[in-house]
């Protein structure tokens, strides 16, 4: 997750039953194909849980960015 690949096409949104469907949860989250969706004995209802629960990446590492201060290294640590 989070290699450089290259942008694969969108899944349908929903199914045949107009419900929406995790590999499409998955792919707008930015998630490798089947991070998710390829556990096994994951059914959609978890599948989904799963993918409403977690951090979205790109997100995360934004928060992050913005939130951290830099911070300046210490006198006795780089004398050291």
């Amino acid at each position: 997750m989070g290699d450089a690949h290259p942008p694969r096409p969108a899944p349908a949104p929903t199914d045949a039953a107009g419900r929406l469907r995790a590999d499409f949860v998955e792919w707008m989250q930015g998630l490798d194909a089947g991070w998710v969706t390829a556990t096994p004995g994951l059914g959609r209802p978890a599948q989904l849980t799963a993918l409403g629960n977690g951090v979205v990446p790109q997100q995360a590492t934004r928060a992050l960015q913005l939130l951290a201060p830099p911070f300046p290294r210490c006198s006795r640590c780089a004398a050291g």
